[in-house]
């Protein structure tokens, strides 16, 4: 990540980075900060396709309870859910836009929309994490529904909150990390020769906007 030292002392300029010593230029240094972005979120997409076998395993094993269980998943919370994500996405974007045309305030804009929207979506969870707790529809050997006890039914639920588990633990570091380049642009950091902050915290919370997109229809609508 390159440097935010300013090159200038000009009042109201975000400043210019500066190149580390082991680049050739600032191009240089901004293509190697997204190509390690990249390849971070090609692990991050391998880990997730780990859950995605599994539930593709388990599925075939068991169709029926799968099928079964996930008629108690409550689509409209998931649908709302999706709808935060994507727009939440959308106001990310935004913030890489006003990034490069040093538009600081909207950037701040933008990224406060999206984590308030990260927000709405882990409250959503919460309320839906708790109606599984009441009636029961927990992991493994915790899981006691009276209404459903086709075998697999628990497997369907370990493989709910492993993975809806794991996504909101990445929500919440993204809304960290989207946090940190916020208080960035509030010093007026950001401009057309230093965005990549903004670029690659944006980069991260597509990905996870990506992965629910895969997990809502997996988990409530198949």
């Amino acid at each position: 990540m390159q440097s935010s030292t300013a090159t200038a002392d000009v009042a109201g300029v975000p400043p210019r980075p500066q190149v580390a010593a082991h680049f050739a230029s600032l191009e240089v240094q901004h293509h190697a900060a997204r190509l390690g972005m990249w390849l971070f979120l090609a692990t991050e997409i391998l880990l997730f396709a780990g859950l995605f076998v599994i539930y593709a395993n388990y599925r075939f094993l068991f169709p029926e309870a799968f099928a079964a269980a996930s008629r108690l998943l409550d689509w409209k919370l998931g649908t709302f859910n999706t709808l935060l994500l994507i727009t939440s996405s959308f106001t990310a974007a935004m913030a890489v836009h006003y990034a490069k045309e040093a538009k600081n305030k909207q950037v701040v804009l933008m990224f406060v929309l999206t984590i308030v929207m990260a927000a709405g979506f882990l409250v959503v969870k919460y309320f839906e994490y708790a109606h599984k707790f009441h009636d029961h529809t927990l992991p493994g050997p915790y899981y006691a529904y009276p209404g459903l006890t086709l075998p697999g039914a628990s497997a369907y639920f370990t493989i709910y909150f492993l993975s809806t588990g794991l996504h909101a633990f990445h929500v919440i570091v993204g809304m960290i990390v989207l946090g940190w380049v916020t208080l960035k642009a509030m010093r007026n950091e950001f401009s057309y020769h230093n965005y990549t902050a903004v670029e690659l915290g944006s980069m991260y919370w597509h990905l996870v906007d990506l992965v629910w997109i895969f997990l809502f229809p997996m988990l409530y609508l198949i």
